[in-house]
C-alpha cells in the first residue's frame, strides 16, 4: 500500500514539473496569451442621429440576435443615439493606428454629424475615422492618430484554414459597454463553416463562413478578437444565437483568413475587390440529389445563368452542378460564393461540372463584382427615385432573402435621408405594384416610375411583399 501511495505522489510531482516546463510556471496557460493581446483591444462608441425604430430599439426581434452593442429605447422620432462595440489594433504606421471591427458597429459613423470615439487600454480617448466598410462580410477598418511616443499593443493575425473543432478559443471584448471592458472568456471551437443565417431586415452579410464557439460573448463583444492558445487572432466576433439576447454558448466569429483579405482591400482601395460569375446558385437537397442522380449532395446547382456574364460566356447552363471551381471542391452555396469572390479576376479558371450525369470541365474569366451585385442594367436600377435601389427577384442578391416571387423587383438598398427611408419600405421587400400598376421586372419598374415622376403627384402607393411574407400597401411621400 505504501508503495502505491509513493508512486502516486511521484506521478503528481512529475505532472507538476511537466506543467512548469511547458508553461514556465504553474499558472493557467491562458494568462500569458491574454497579457500579450489584451492591450490591443479597444472600446468603440458611435454617436449619431437616428429616427424611430421598432420595439426596444430593435427593427426585428429575431431569435438570431446579430447586433452585440447596446441600443437605445424608443424616445422620440429623431434623437441622438449611441452604439458601442469592440475592436482591436492590428497595424501602426507612424502616428496612425489601424483597428479592425464589425461594419455594424461603426457604419453609422459615416452619417453627417456622427462621431466615433475609441478608448485604449489606458482609457485615453481618440476620435476615430472610417478607413473602409464592407457590409457583405460585416467588417470595417477605422483609424486613430496618436502621439509619436505613445505605445500601443498590436495583435498578431494568425490563420484559420486549419482550425479544428475542439481547439481552445479565447474571446476578448466589451460586453454591455464600458463597465465590463476587455472581459476575457474561454471556450472551444464548437463548429466550423456555419452559414445561411438571416439577420433580420437587412438579411445579414452575403459572405458567411463562421467559426462557432462557446466562449461567452454578449452584446458589446462585437468586433473583438477570437484568439487561439498561441495568442494569435483566429477570428472577429460578429454574432450570437440566443433566445434572450444573452449568451447561451453559441457565438460566431468571422475567420481571420477572410478578415485579412477584406482588410487588405479596404486599406488599399477603400472597398473590397471581389470576382463575379453571374449565376444563381442553389443548395443541393437530398431530394435534388436523387432527382439528379448524384452520388452525394456536395456542389451547387445552377438555378439561373444571367446574360452577358462570365458564366454565360463560359457556356455554363441552368441545371449544371458545379462540383469544383478553380480546383477547389465545392460543398455548398455559402462556400461557393466565397471561393468565387476570392478568385483571380481576369484569368481563365477551370469549372468542373456535372451536366446530365456527365462530368465536364469548362473555363470562365471572372469580372470584378459591382457593389450592387449586378454588372448590367437589366438586373438593377440606380437609386435615383425616392432613394430606392431595386434588383431582379431572380438575381443572386435576392437569393439571400429567400425570395420566391416570379415577378416584381426586390429592394436591395435604401438611400439615407430619402423619401423611401422615411416610409415603411424595407430592404428585402418585393415591390409588386406601383399605383396599382403591376411591376413585372426591373424594366417595367423603370417605365412605371418614369410615368409617376412625370405626373408630379405628392404620394406614390406601393404594394409589396415584406421580408416576413406579409402583403401590404405602403404610401411614400415624394415631397419631403
Amino acid at each position: 500500500m505504501k508503495r502505491i501511495v509513493i508512486l502516486r505522489a511521484m506521478t503528481v510531482i512529475m505532472l507538476l514539473l511537466l506543467a512548469v516546463t511547458v508553461f514556465g510556471d504553474s499558472r493557467n496557460p491562458f494568462v500569458d496569451v491574454v497579457k500579450n493581446i489584451r492591450g490591443s483591444v479597444v472600446n468603440i462608441q458611435v454617436e449619431y442621429e437616428m429616427t424611430g425604430m421598432g420595439i426596444n430599439g430593435f427593427p426585428n426581434q429575431d431569435e438570431f440576435f446579430k447586433f452585440f452593442f447596446p441600443q437605445p429605447q424608443r424616445q422620440s422620432p429623431t434623437r441622438k443615439a449611441k452604439a458601442m462595440g469592440t475592436g482591436f489594433i492590428f497595424k501602426r504606421e507612424g502616428n496612425s493606428v489601424y483597428i479592425i471591427t464589425n461594419n455594424h458597429v461603426v457604419e453609422k459613423g459615416n452619417d453627417d454629424g456622427a462621431d466615433i470615439t475609441v478608448s485604449l487600454e489606458d482609457k485615453e480617448e481618440y476620435p476615430g475615422e472610417i478607413v473602409g466598410l464592407d457590409s457583405d462580410s460585416d467588417l470595417a477598418v477605422i483609424k486613430i492618430e496618436i502621439e509619436s511616443d505613445e505605445w500601443v499593443t498590436i495583435a498578431t493575425l494568425g490563420e484559420s484554414a486549419n482550425l479544428e473543432v475542439g481547439q481552445w478559443a479565447i474571446a476578448i471584448g466589451n460586453p454591455f459597454g464600458e463597465e465590463l471592458n476587455r472581459t476575457v472568456t474561454v471556450g472551444v471551437i464548437s463548429a466550423l463553416g456555419r452559414s445561411n443565417f438571416n439577420f433580420g431586415n437587412d438579411g445579414g452579410p452575403l459572405y458567411q463562413n463562421y467559426i462557432q464557439t462557446d466562449a461567452a460573448i454578449n452584446r458589446g463583444n462585437s468586433g473583438g478578437p477570437l484568439v487561439s492558445i498561441d495568442g494569435e487572432v483566429i477570428g472577429v466576433n460578429a454574432a450570437i444565437s440566443t433566445p434572450n439576447q444573452g449568451n447561451v454558448g453559441i457565438g460566431f466569429a468571422i475567420p481571420v483568413d477572410m478578415v485579412k483579405k477584406v482588410v487588405n482591400d479596404l486599406m488599399q482601395h477603400g472597398e473590397v475587390v471581389r470576382a463575379y460569375l453571374g449565376i444563381l446558385p442553389q443548395e443541393i437537397t437530398s431530394d435534388l440529389r436523387k432527382s439528379l442522380n448524384l452520388d452525394n449532395a456536395s456542389g451547387v446547382l445552377i438555378a439561373q445563368v444571367e446574360d452577358d456574364t462570365p458564366a454565360s460566356d463560359g457556356k455554363l447552363e441552368q441545371g449544371d452542378v458545379i462540383i469544383k471551381f478553380n480546383d477547389k471542391d465545392i460543398s455548398n452555396v455559402a462556400q461557393f460564393r466565397i471561393v468565387v469572390a476570392e478568385s483571380q479576376i481576369g484569368e481563365k479558371l477551370p469549372v468542373e461540372i456535372i451536366r446530365k450525369q456527365k462530368h465536364k470541365t469548362l473555363y470562365v474569366t471572372l469580372l470584378k463584382r459591382a457593389a450592387d451585385l449586378a454588372d448590367n442594367n437589366t438586373t438593377s436600377s440606380d437609386a435615383d427615385w425616392l432613394g430606392l435601389k431595386v434588383e431582379s427577384v431572380k438575381s443572386e442578391a435576392a437569393k439571400q432573402y429567400k425570395i420566391d416571387e416570379s415577378s416584381g423587383v426586390f429592394i436591395s438598398a435604401i438611400e439615407k435621408d430619402s423619401p423611401a427611408e422615411d416610409s415603411d419600405l424595407r430592404v428585402g421587400d418585393v415591390i409588386l405594384e406601383i399605383n396599382f400598376e403591376t411591376v413585372e421586372d426591373v424594366e417595367s419598374f423603370k417605365e412605371i416610375y418614369a410615368k409617376v415622376k412625370d405626373s408630379g403627384k405628392d404620394q406614390v402607393l406601393f404594394r409589396v411583399k415584406s421580408v416576413n411574407g406579409q402583403y401590404h400597401y405602403v404610401a411614400v411621400n415624394t415631397v419631403r
